[in-house]
């Protein structure tokens, strides 16, 4: 087995590797749900090394999304469900569908007009399969509405973003940023009312309406709540590993500096 630029050369890597008598036997042994948390990791390394401006690690990390896309397809093969090849002819009918205005004749010359268009086809699509669903015996996993279109399966934050931009297209939103502050000011103020209390599974589910609330405004301000997190936690490892170097020239280290000596090096930290 030698690298390949050729796209059968991972396939064939990874049917190796799952051989059930010559394979590794940590391959083998996995699933679809087992791999699934990998799958979710290196989808966020390669919007990691986007961040960053490194093409070269990007290159690798793509390589690496990519085998978890060639790893699930192999466990299906193996159960007789689909192959990799169905995988690429799916994704290619789908774009080819959804793209009418480069592929065949449309109306669509506008990118508002491509953007409804989409919608449209989405929709056509989401009714085909649940009748493909409905043909197999399967039900459906809720009773369809605004916001089934918004998969359970996101991380939270991404989630709660997209149900209130699904709730929004109905007029289901505040028209600026100003109530959204206020009520993120309310939820707070019930959340200390339960923290007073000692009722802590309160206090978690006031806790998680302060988070909403807190992604909205984000929605208001047209920014991604993903994105200032991530930016306020890059600051927070500099400021921290600041915090570090400032006891290390102390001879300290943070499990033996006092708080007060880290809040002071932190304060430095800030004015950096």
């Amino acid at each position: 087995m030698k690298p390949s630029r050729d796209i059968s050369g991972i396939i064939e890597i990874m049917a190796a590797l799952r051989h059930p008598e010559t394979g590794c036997p940590w391959d083998i042994k996995q699933d679809f749900n087992s791999i699934k948390p990998y799958t979710i990791e290196e989808a966020y390394e390669v919007a990691d090394a986007i961040e960053r401006n490194d093409p070269h690690d990007l290159c690798d990390e793509l390589g690496d999304l990519l085998l978890q896309v060639v790893f699930h397809a192999r466990m299906a093969e193996e159960a007789g469900q689909f192959a990799f090849g169905d995988v690429v002819e799916a994704i290619t009918t789908k774009m080819i569908r959804r793209h009418p205005h480069v592929f065949e004749r449309s109306d669509a010359d506008t990118a508002d007009k491509v953007k409804v268009q989409w919608d449209q086809i989405k929709a056509e699509e989401k009714r085909e399969r649940r009748e493909r669903r409905a043909a197999r015996g399967l039900a459906e996993s809720e009773t369809p509405g605004q916001l089934t279109s918004v998969p359970r399966a996101l991380p939270a934050l991404m989630e709660a973003l997209k149900l209130q931009q699904a709730a929004s297209q109905v007029g289901f939103d505040w028209g600026a940023a100003g109530p959204v502050l206020d009520k993120i000011e309310e939820e707070i103020a019930e959340l200390r009312a339960e923290i007073a209390s000692g009722e802590t599974k309160k206090a978690a589910g006031e806790l998680g309406d302060v988070i909403f609330a807190v992604a909205n405004l984000a929605r208001h301000l047209k920014t991604d709540p993903e994105d200032a997190l991530r930016t306020t936690n890059t600051k927070f490892r500099t400021r921290f590993a600041f915090v570090e170097a400032g006891l290390a020239k102390l001879g300290k280290t943070p499990d033996d500096a006092t708080l007060a000596e880290m809040e002071a090096l932190w304060q430095e930290a800030k004015n950096h």
